[in-house]
């Protein structure tokens, strides 16, 4: 059972259906006050389980300690997305978007509003199928992390492991050129036969719904890997500033 997981309700949302807690099988509502929803045994609730969010006709449960890039289905359903409530738990699509800026890059911004938009355009089809979709944004803001995660360019998006793009096209990014001081280029994309800075919402669509159908397991496969000369003009760039506004003369760890 969780000790930092529990159901929280909009009671601004809620309509008192009592479906939560009359479905939920480890006593986490309080019934005498159905269907009220009241939780009594928060430390009954099993971690991640989104089951009485899963079932919410209106979407008014959230979760203390979700960090899994759940959202509620707004829609009634009497199924139970986690396997400590189904034998037949759903199949986890994992989705990673990593990016070099979020404050100040306008692609990097764009790009993700987008891929959040086309999640929730495919998100009832995938569930419907029994798929669960696990959203996870990585900044990549030092050489060392871009090593780790095999960063190649920004912004990338993958689906279970697997790059939304084959090979790397870029053009001049102003947005990332100004944090730098420097000349740096980010991602642009390739979809039927025109040249996209921001992707189309039907092409990350198209993408994650491909490789939830592939039935491709997670990509673990090692490949080799050097830091493109563009991401270290980027870190060079982005250091040699952060040092000078610190006045720093030997460089420091102020990034």
């Amino acid at each position: 059972m969780a000790k930092k997981w529990y159901p929280v309700i909009d009671y601004m949302e809620c309509i008192e259906c009592g479906i939560c807690s009359k479905m939920c099988p480890h006593e986490v509502y309080d019934m005498d006050k159905t269907p009220t929803p009241v939780v009594k045994n928060p430390e009954n609730c099993v971690d991640h389980c989104h089951g009485c969010g899963n079932k919410c006709p209106k979407g008014a449960i959230t979760y203390v300690g979700d960090d899994t890039g759940w959202v509620p289905k707004n829609k009634k359903d009497d199924t139970v997305s986690c396997a400590a409530c189904n034998s037949n738990s759903l199949k986890k699509i994992l989705i990673e978007y990593m990016y070099l800026d979020l404050n100040v890059c306008d692609r990097c911004i764009g790009t993700e509003e987008i891929l959040v938009k086309a999640m929730e355009e495919i998100k009832e089809e995938l569930y419907n199928a029994g798929f669960e979709m696990i959203y996870r944004k990585v900044l990549i803001d030092t050489e060392e992390k871009a090593i780790k995660h095999h960063f190649n360019s920004s912004p990338s998006i993958r689906v279970n492991g697997y790059d939304l793009c084959e090979t790397v096209q870029e053009n001049h990014c102003g947005c990332c050129s100004d944090i730098a001081c420097d000349s740096v280029q980010c991602r642009t994309y390739e979809f039927e036969g025109q040249m996209y800075e921001i992707p189309p919402v039907r092409m990350l669509a198209e993408f994650i719904l491909k490789q939830a159908y592939s039935g491709n397991t997670i990509n673990t496969r090692k490949i080799d890997y050097m830091l493109p000369e563009n991401l270290k003009i980027f870190y060079t760039g982005k250091k040699k500033i952060n040092n000078a506004a610190c006045g720093c003369t030997r460089g420091c760890n102020c990034e």
